[in-house]
C-alpha cells in the first residue's frame, strides 16, 4: 500500500474536488465514504477509481477485508494521515476510509423492462430525502429511480450517505427533462401515479400499482410540477391526526410499500416475491 505524505498530492486534491457538483459532473465520479458504504461499493460491480485509508482504520479487520477486495480488483489504495484524510473527506467524524467511485451512466432506454416499476423525483430538493427515497426504492424492488431536472444531485455526498449503498443496487437516471420522461411513459404504456392533495386524488391504497407503473414524488414545498400533475393519476395518504402533511421521504415509504404489497403480496398478481 503506497503512502501519500503531501497535502498537495493530486489524489488528495482530486477527492476533495468531488464534493462540488461541477467536478462530479465533469469527471463522472463521486465519493463513497465510511466503512459500510465502502464495503458495499467494493462488493459491487461498479468501478472503484482509488481509495484513501488512515493507519488507524487500516488496522481494523473489516477495513482490511475491504482493502483486500479493492486491491484484488486492481483499485489503488493509499494510506494517508488523519490530517490529509480530513482534507479529502466531507464527514465531520470520518471513519478513515474513502472511495472515489466512477458512476454508471443510465438512460431511460437502458431501464426499459417488461413490467417495470419506477420511482420518480420531480424537484425534490433535500439530499437526505432523495437518498432516503432511493433506499426505499431499493427495499421495495423498484427497477430504477428517475430524477427529473431540478431535483437535487443524486450523487452528492449527503445523498449518497443517505441512500446507504442503494446507488449500487438501483439504476439512477438523472437530469431528465419532463418532456422526455412523459414521452418515455407514453411510448412504453406506463401508468403514472403522483402524490397530490386535491379534489381529484384518491387514497393511495385505492390506486393500482401493478404492471408497468411509475410513482412520482414532488418538491417538498410545492409538490409535483403541473406537467406531471396533468399526466398522472393523483393519490393522497389519508391522515387522522393534526399533522398537516408527511415529509416526502416518509410519504414515499408509505406509498411504495402499498405498491410492494400489490405487486408482490397480492394473490391476484402475476408477480412473485
Amino acid at each position: 500500500m503506497e503512502r501519500i505524505e503531501s497535502i498537495s498530492n493530486a489524489k488528495i486534491k482530486h477527492a476533495a474536488s468531488l464534493h462540488l457538483k461541477k467536478n462530479r459532473e465533469k469527471t463522472g465520479e463521486f465519493i463513497a465514504e465510511g466503512v459500510r458504504l465502502a464495503e458495499m461499493a467494493a462488493s459491487s460491480d461498479w468501478e472503484s477509481v482509488f481509495a484513501l485509508v488512515t493507519p488507524e482504520a487500516a488496522e481494523k479487520e473489516r477495513t482490511k477485508a475491504i482493502v483486500s477486495m479493492l486491491e484484488s480488483k486492481g483499485c489503488p489504495v493509499y494510506e494517508v494521515s488523519d490530517t490529509l484524510y480530513r482534507k479529502a473527506a466531507a464527514t465531520e467524524e470520518p471513519q478513515g476510509l474513502l472511495l472515489v467511485m466512477r458512476r454508471k451512466e443510465n438512460t431511460l432506454n437502458s431501464i426499459k423492462s417488461n413490467n417495470g416499476f419506477f420511482v420518480v423525483l420531480d424537484g425534490v430538493q433535500d439530499p437526505g430525502n432523495a437518498g432516503t427515497i432511493l433506499r426505499t426504492a431499493d427495499a421495495v424492488g423498484a427497477d430504477a429511480l428517475i430524477a427529473l431536472r431540478g431535483t437535487v444531485d443524486m450523487f452528492s455526498d449527503k445523498t449518497v450517505r443517505s441512500a446507504m449503498g442503494s446507488h449500487f443496487h438501483v439504476p439512477v437516471v438523472d437530469g431528465i427533462d419532463r418532456e422526455d420522461f412523459l414521452r418515455f411513459v407514453k411510448e412504453n404504456d406506463i401508468s403514472c401515479r403522483v402524490t397530490a392533495l386535491d379534489g381529484t386524488a384518491q387514497p393511495h391504497f385505492d390506486a393500482d400499482y401493478r404492471g408497468m407503473c411509475a410513482v412520482v414524488f414532488g418538491n417538498e414545498g410545492n409538490g409535483a410540477s403541473k406537467e406531471l400533475l396533468d399526466a398522472a393519476e393523483h393519490v393522497y395518504i389519508p391522515m387522522r391526526g393534526a399533522a398537516e402533511s408527511l415529509n416526502v421521504a416518509s410519504a414515499a415509504a408509505v406509498v411504495l410499500y402499498e405498491a410492494y404489497r400489490q405487486r408482490f403480496h397480492n394473490p391476484d398478481s402475476s408477480q412473485t416475491k
